[in-house]
Parts: C-alpha cells; sequence; structure tokens
C-alpha cells in the first residue's frame, strides 16, 4: 500500500547525534528535507538533540522542546499535535536506532499508529545491531525504507503529475549533485 502524505508525519529522533571519527552518511538524505514540506505540507518534529538552526532552515519543522525521546509518548504536546492531525502514518529515523528510535517506533505501533522506519535518516550506536534491530521491528510489522522512496511514494499516492515531476527532478538533482 502507498503511504499517503495527507496522514503522514515525519519524526527525527536526536538526528544531531554522530558516531565520532565516523562520516555521516545521512547528509544525502538529510538534505531532501526541505521537499517533505515544500511538495507535501508534512510536519517535521524534531524530539531530542538536533541543530537548532533546523528550525529555521527547514520548512515545516516542529520542535519539542525538552522531551525525552524516550518518553515520547507520554509527552502531551506531542499527543495533542496528534490528536489535532489527521496522521496516522509515522516515520521515524534518527539516532540511536536501536535504542531511542526502536522505543518510539515500538510504542507508536502499539498505539495502532502505521510506522515506518527510515533507514537512510538512522544510525545506529552500534552499527553490529542495526540489522537485528530492523529484523525485530519488522516482526512487529514495522517497515523499513528510505526518504527517497517515501517521496516518490508520496507523489505516486497522490496522483499529482506536477508533484511526481518535482520529487522526480529533485531526485535526480540530489543525485547528479553528490556525484
Amino acid at each position: 500500500m502507498l503511504a499517503d502524505p495527507r496522514r503522514s508525519r515525519l519524526i527525527l529522533i536526536n538526528p544531531g547525534r554522530t558516531r565520532p571519527g565516523k562520516v555521516d552518511d545521512r547528509q544525502e538524505s538529510l538534505a531532501l528535507l526541505p521537499a517533505v514540506f515544500q511538495v507535501f505540507s508534512i510536519t517535521l518534529n524534531l524530539v531530542g538533540e538536533h541543530e537548532p538552526s533546523w528550525a529555521g532552515q527547514i520548512p515545516g519543522v516542529v520542535t519539542i522542546p525538552d522531551a525525552d525521546p524516550l518518553e515520547l509518548w507520554h509527552d502531551a504536546r506531542f499527543i495533542a499535535s496528534l490528536a489535532t492531525s489527521n496522521t496516522s502514518l509515522l516515520f521515524l529515523g534518527g539516532a540511536w536506532l536501536e535504542e531511542d528510535v526502536l522505543i518510539a517506533a515500538l510504542e507508536g505501533a502499539t498505539l495502532g499508529y502505521d510506522v515506518r522506519i527510515l533507514a537512510d535518516l538512522s544510525m545506529a550506536r552500534r552499527e553490529a545491531d542495526r540489522q537485528l534491530v530492523l529484523d525485530r521491528l519488522a516482526l512487529h510489522g514495522i517497515l523499513t525504507t528510505t526518504l527517497r522512496q517515501t517521496l516518490l511514494e508520496w507523489a505516486v499516492c497522490l496522483g499529482c503529475p506536477i508533484a511526481r515531476q518535482n520529487v522526480q527532478q529533485l531526485l535526480i538533482h540530489r543525485g547528479t549533485e553528490l556525484s
């Protein structure tokens, strides 16, 4: 089933975290974040550690200040924002995949949300645990995807040729820009 952007929300947990000495391979996908709002008007929630400048640079960003990622589903502001929207599909990413992202995904699925993990925006503290976590999430019906796949999926779901063309051009441009 195609993901409907009108019912989607993107949530990044601790996206400012990095592993010491490692090249951040999330840069290509992070550069696509403005399109989430510009093309689809989808809210992007930032929870936990993140670059303060993102709130002003990326349209559609809503930060949840001082929210504990492990207590996300007990945060009144977050719950209220979901309750007042038509959100039923959550796209989660961030750090740490095997800790904060895992717990948020499992709790979201338990509450009846269709949860998907953005693998390209998710970083494990211990890379050896990454596949174990993705396998465990799959057992709970939580699918893994990428932001590139999601953008195209949203465009096709809408059936709007202009949105589809905009996304295709964005993906082509981003692919050649980084080559």
